[in-house]
């Protein structure tokens, strides 16, 4: 990564290219365009300052971007709303892959792999990626072992990684 040897237009072909993506898991996490922009500062701002936390043998920079967003948005919530229950949130806003076909075609394979899940599974996904829960909460909100719910959660992953890939 070109990032690492403090190259910036490398920095900005990356913002430019994962923006977009940052910026929607945030706003689905909190609701808030404002927060949303914040959050995807910080992100950007952390990958510029620490580019060797992300490790391509462990996968590709987009599916860890949305992690790293999703926990900066969950742990913001945390922070700053205790009084609102995470599973308050609300998912409102779709992204916007009009101009991407790529994209396009990949989220069209997540959708069919969601739908030849297994319902717990992908119950669980949902719950943990886009209501925003830790596997603590959805083992409590379903009422199955910790483990289960862990389970379920890296088996999904994997198969929408497959998919995605394929």
């Amino acid at each position: 990564m070109a990032i690492r040897s403090g190259d910036e237009s490398a920095m900005a072909a990356l913002y430019d290219r994962y923006s977009s993506l940052v910026y929607s898991v945030a706003l689905r996490v909190l609701g808030d365009a404002g927060v949303a922009e914040d959050i995807l500062q910080e992100v950007f701002m952390q990958l510029w300052r620490n580019p060797g936390r992300f490790d391509a043998s462990r996968g590709n920079l987009a599916p860890w971007l949305a992690v790293i967003t999703r926990n900066r948005a969950i742990d913001w919530l945390r922070k700053c709303r205790p009084e609102t229950g995470i599973e308050d949130v609300v998912v409102s806003v779709e992204p916007d892959m009009a101009g991407d076909a790529e994209r396009g075609r990949a989220m069209e394979k997540v959708r069919g792999a969601l739908g030849n899940m297994p319902l717990p599974q992908r119950s669980a996904l949902e719950m943990a990626y886009f209501e925003g829960l830790t596997h603590t909460e959805i083992a409590a909100k379903t009422g199955e072992p910790l483990g289960t719910i862990k389970t379920r959660i890296r088996a999904g992953l994997l198969a929408l990684r497959k998919a995605v890939v394929a």
